[in-house]
């Protein structure tokens, strides 16, 4: 009788684990907010996305880190980076000693701050959203890039999952995307040496395509579940890997709305967009959709930095330049500034969930939510207990995915300490719609946002609301105490320079010269506003040595709005023969980037900007062949 109710035991077991869900998490490397059909994009292209979409809840308030390692370790922790200890992008580099001391008491007294050290490692006592799975019976798999340990003690088996498809080092993408990939079985893995389980394909196969190869065969191979895919794809980081015929077909495309137009980007994203397609049919093919519970997100914001020339800058490829010209691999536009910075640009991400039956197919949440809370929200959905050894900052939204309740949040966090003022970063909370940065590089400085009001950041309020920043930086204080967060300090040692007279030669315009017109630079911000007749107040600037054909750009807010207009003469302003003329037009409200298209092959000469009173972040002259300028002011 014993015998036999050890059997029935276990088979009611199995019969459970088989009826139990299977689950998806789909990560895109450097996807911006913006980078899909459904988030609002006009030129690229996302047809696997945008129909995914249809059939899942979409958060438009969904968060990363500023850099991918960071994202990575807290989606498997649950925690947030300042407790983790992995801050920036550093997975490929060794792993510290045990009883490294990651925030040094001392630096040398030209040194103004302590600055904490990241881990370069996922710590192996952390007990992973993928070895919780893996205990409640869960076949789990890892395809893709790690970037949580260079040596094997870290790799993805060591830390919960069965089926493990990857390299090391791992920032971005073996062989540059395609095949042959290089990487050896064995090895000590660093530099161009890449040790791992990959193994070469066909001459020429793209590392997506493969990745959604393996994705496929694991799910074939699994298909009596529960299975954890968890697939971090390789798209569509650095080096920029592109089919060279999908990247053709974007060319000649322009986007209606001027905010984006990178082909080989196009072309990437198009890739990442088959690979997620082939799952979704693959899941299809086996009678698996409705009993599976997908994720699709992205490791922070879209890369608005890369490959762009600019004075004192290392030039882009040619391999780049020749398809994309000066441009970066994509525009997060509204949202300011991108991967890497703690603006919206650099953390609102793309995310959405479906499980049929479950989660409202077409449906959105505006909830605050980020990779912490992925982990309590996945073993919520599935009745998986928490594993009593590990902490987590997260909180589950089951709720609201299956519609049953708000998110009760009262903040929620995000922690960059490297970058910025004195190399030293920032932390930032999102209370409601406020948003309050704390710069550690400088501690008095904060910038606080209405997000709701303001989604470009354009407006701080912090010197205008006192209260709300106090009661926001109490929160601030509450985490990184709770967190434990090395955060940079003062050093005790630091002797500054004296304090020299600034230089009389210093001009603050950098060159440019006002015309009917006041500019005055604050914090960064040129203020431009007419003195006389403002359609006569312009800048103007010396351009002898940059021809033609040639983009202008500006990022430029103004209250009012109104007409402008870009002039060129290639004969130097006293000499108005040969002169050109293109209008713009600056809409009124909230920041904006406007490119203005120089198409004649002549030298720019003097180039005056006539715009209506307004505000401007940059300028830049980019011209088709040699290095483009760019005064940040």
């Amino acid at each position: 009788m014993i015998r036999l109710a050890l059997c029935l035991f276990a088979l009611c077991s199995s019969l459970s684990a088989a009826t139990q869900p299977n689950v998806v998490l789909f990560l895109v490397d450097d996807m911006g907010w913006m980078d899909s059909g459904v988030y609002g994009s006009k030129y690229y292209e996302t047809p696997n996305i945008d129909r995914f979409a249809t059939r899942a809840m979409r958060f438009t308030n969904a968060y990363s880190q500023p850099l991918c390692s960071p994202t990575r370790a807290s989606l498997l922790t649950g925690q947030y980076t300042a407790r983790h200890g992995i801050t920036t992008a550093s997975g490929h580099q060794p792993p510290q000693p045990a009883r490294h001391v990651f925030l040094k008491e001392s630096a040398p007294p030209n040194a103004p701050m302590l600055l904490p050290e990241s881990k370069n490692y996922l710590e192996p006592a952390q007990i992973t959203l993928a070895e919780t799975l893996k205990e409640a019976g869960y076949r789990t798999a890892h395809i893709g890039k790690w970037h949580l340990g260079l040596t094997q003690p870290h790799w993805p088996e060591q830390q919960g999952f069965d089926v493990a498809f990857h390299c090391h080092p791992d920032p971005g993408p073996p062989g540059e995307y395609f095949s042959p990939y290089g990487v050896l079985a064995e090895g000590k893995p660093g530099g161009k040496t890449k040790v791992g389980t990959i193994t070469d394909g066909l001459e020429g196969e793209y590392i997506v395509d493969r990745q959604a190869a393996e994705a496929a065969k694991f799910i074939a191979a699994s298909k009596s579940g529960p299975f954890f895919l968890n697939l971090w794809c390789y798209g569509v980081h650095g080096p920029w890997g592109h089919k060279e015929e999908y990247t053709k077909a974007f060319v000649a495309k322009k986007d209606p709305s001027s905010r984006q137009g990178n082909p080989i980007m196009a072309s990437m994203l198009k890739s990442v967009d088959e690979c997620f397609g082939r799952i979704l049919d693959e899941l299809d093919k086996h009678g698996l959709t409705d009993n599976t519970l997908i994720l699709f997100t992205s490791d922070n914001g879209g890369n608005t930095h890369s490959n762009i020339t600019t004075e004192g800058k290392k030039a882009a490829s040619e391999a780049w330049t020749k398809w994309s010209g000066n441009q970066p691999p994509t525009m997060n536009t509204p949202l300011r500034d991108g991967k890497g910075t703690l603006y919206e640009g650099g953390t609102r991400v793309p995310m959405m969930w479906s499980w049929a039956g479950k989660i409202a197919p077409g449906s959105t949440s505006e909830a605050v939510v980020g990779p912490i809370d992925v982990y309590p929200t996945v073993i919520d959905l599935l009745g998986i207990a928490k594993p009593e050894q590990q902490v987590l900052d997260g909180i589950s939204y089951a709720k609201v995915l299956k519609g049953e309740g708000p998110l009760n949040r009262t903040a929620y966090f995000n922690y960059h300490p490297h970058a910025g003022a004195n190399r030293a970063g920032g932390v930032w909370v999102r209370s409601g719609d406020f948003k309050l940065l704390r710069w550690f590089g400088n501690p008095s400085t904060h910038e606080l946002y209405n997000l709701k009001d303001d989604l470009s950041e354009s407006k701080d309020l912090a010197e205008a609301m006192p209260d709300k920043v106090k009661e926001l930086g109490a929160l601030i204080d509450g985490f990184l105490k709770d967190t434990g967060a090395t955060y940079p300090r003062p050093n005790p040692a630091y002797k500054p320079v004296a304090a020299q007279a600034p230089s009389k030669s210093v001009d603050p315009l950098a060159g440019w010269k006002e015309r009917g017109c006041k500019a005055t630079i604050t914090d960064g911000i040129l203020s431009m506003k007419a003195t006389g007749r403002p359609e006569a107040s312009f800048l103007g600037h010396g351009m002898a040595r940059i021809s033609g054909p040639a983009i202008v750009k500006l990022r430029v807010r103004s209250g009012a709005g109104g007409a402008g207009k870009i002039e060129s003469y290639p004969n130097g302003s006293a000499d108005p023969s040969g002169m050109i003329a293109v209008p713009l037009e600056v809409k009124a409200g909230d920041w904006q980037e406007l490119k203005i298209d120089l198409s004649a092959k002549a030298l720019i000469g003097t180039l005056r900007v006539y715009l209506p009173d307004a505000e401007i972040d940059f300028i830049e002259v980019a011209p088709l062949k040699g290095k483009a300028q760019r005064w940040e002011f």
